[in-house]
């Protein structure tokens, strides 16, 4: 199990590295989290033939250990709505009585779903990589705890505690995370990792072995910074830190960072394109020279609309618009960029839209999850270059769009460029889609930007090497020491 001692210091990717790694030795591996917050979601395999959704992190860690991701390894996922309230989804499905149900008392109803998913991810494979969250020293949350300690007593897991030096303070981290926690509990503490370390490593003695002395744990790694590890971050942030590559920037792409942004994760494969240029928008002068202007997926539609407004960006993307500059809008951003949000039903809310294509949206009770395959018609103007290409990705929506009737019959028709799924406005730069996924489609950045980006098999094992570097030599064998099965 991958513990930290405080959110991002780095438990995602490294859950992810060690997937990767423990398969390179041949042994049948999973990934597992009991409980995520993230609005960045994937679609995969739920029970029977249903589909279900689970967090990015678990869907990449799954990729990682060349296993098939299912709602297994992620059974409970909190998308948060609003500062206070997230909808919950229980084993892939979204349960509106957990949704209702205050937070601490969902604990006892959802703990035996996620033991009897943990506990049949154990019996098929030989090693589960088991992904905290937050750090597990919260003493506020500890009587609740379904997702660090309880689990890891559950499992008996050989648990690695992970910090970020870069922060500062990482002994103390390490040490007050380890002092913290029960003595049964710290039994279960089996070594400490130092991450985004900067600087020579023999500077760190005589830290190390002190922590040691004190604890009883070693420090079994020192990883060092990994500014560019290829994995889109747990909550989807990037940093506009440097363009990919060599070269003078070609592209600037836009991202409007709205409150409740969802799905972030899918624009990581932008980042790795040579002469491209990725950063987010929050106010009317970040969309000063950018190339596209992209509207993300939200989580509240109707509020991210509203934010939007009172930021003046709605101003700002309809004069780019206007100037022939690239707009795409995926999701909950093709929803915004029509005439109107209809909500018979109090899922989302009611809203003016922002006017660039003349689409409709009406959000039904029921949420759309899948996957799905198309392949786009004959696009025009600024997104010329996807006509014919195939596309594979996946859809989470409440919102059905459709052409607007008054404006269709007077002559202002939306170019439906997949069906049911993306159209373009009459000038050609304005795309909207449903599909999730569009850049992670090798075909979809040949044909923009005649690129192709780092696949995620070169990602994970570039990790994976990695590990070996990193980490004490025989101190993860000993960490899963189950034999291979025959």
């Amino acid at each position: 199990m991958v513990l930290g001692t405080s959110s991002g210091a780095g438990k995602s990717w490294l859950t992810t590295a060690l997937c990767r790694w423990y398969s390179n030795q041949g042994l049948r591996v999973a990934p597992f989290k009991a409980q995520n917050m993230s609005n960045n979601a994937r679609v995969v395999q739920g029970p029977g033939a249903a589909l279900g959704e689970i967090g990015s992190a678990q869907y990449f860690q799954a990729l990682a250990a060349r296993a098939q991701p299912d709602v297994r390894m992620n059974p409970l996922l909190l998308k948060p709505e609003a500062d206070t309230r997230s909808q919950v989804v229980l084993m892939g499905q979204v349960s509106e009585a957990l949704t209702s149900m205050p937070w601490r008392g969902r604990s006892e109803t959802v703990w035996p779903h996620i033991t009897a998913a943990l506990d049949s991810l154990r019996a098929e494979n030989d090693v589960v990589v088991i992904e905290g969250a937050g750090s597990p020293a919260e003493i506020n949350l500890h009587a609740s705890d379904i997702v660090n300690m309880r689990v890891a007593r559950h499992a008996q897991a050989h648990c690695l505690l992970v910090t970020d030096i870069d922060r500062g303070g990482a002994f103390a981290h390490l040490y007050g995370t380890w002092a913290l926690l029960p003595g049964d509990e710290q039994a279960l503490i089996r070594g400490f990792v130092l991450n985004k370390f900067r600087g020579d490593p023999t500077l760190l003695a005589p830290a190390p072995q002190l922590l040691q002395e004190r604890t009883g744990v070693p420090t079994v790694a020192t990883i060092p910074m990994q500014w560019h590890h290829g994995l889109p971050e747990e909550d989807g942030v990037f940093h506009d830190r440097a363009v990919a590559g060599a070269g003078a920037v070609h592209t600037t792409v836009a991202v409007v960072a709205y409150p409740r942004i969802s799905n972030l994760d899918e624009f990581q494969p932008l980042k790795n394109i040579p002469g491209l240029r990725l950063l987010w928008a929050r106010s009317p002068a970040d969309l000063a020279g950018a190339d596209w202007v992209v509207l993300p997926g939200s989580k509240a539609t109707a509020a991210d609309l509203g934010w939007l407004r009172a930021q003046g960006l709605d101003a700002a993307i309809a004069a780019h618009a206007a100037r022939g500059g690239r707009v795409l809008g995926v999701c909950g951003g093709l929803q915004m960029l029509g005439e109107a949000l209809i909500d018979p039903h109090g899922v989302d809310g009611n809203a003016p839209g922002l006017g660039l294509l003349p689409l409709v949206t009406v959000f039904e009770a029921a949420k759309t999850v899948r996957a799905t395959q198309a392949r786009f018609a004959q696009t025009t103007g600024a997104w010329a270059a996807l006509a014919g290409v195939p596309v594979q990705g996946y859809e989470i929506h409440h919102g059905q769009t459709a052409q607007h009737p008054a404006m269709a019959a007077a002559g202002d028709v939306a170019r439906e460029v997949i069906p049911g799924l993306a159209w373009q406005n009459a000038a050609g730069n304005v795309l909207g889609l449903y599909l999730h996924g569009l850049f992670e489609d090798a075909a979809v950045l040949r044909a923009l930007f005649g690129a192709t980006a780092p696949t995620l098999e070169a990602v994970f094992d570039r990790l994976a090497q990695g590990i070996d570097t990193w980490f004490a030599p025989g101190s993860l064998p000993r960490l899963a020491p189950r034999k291979r099965r025959p």
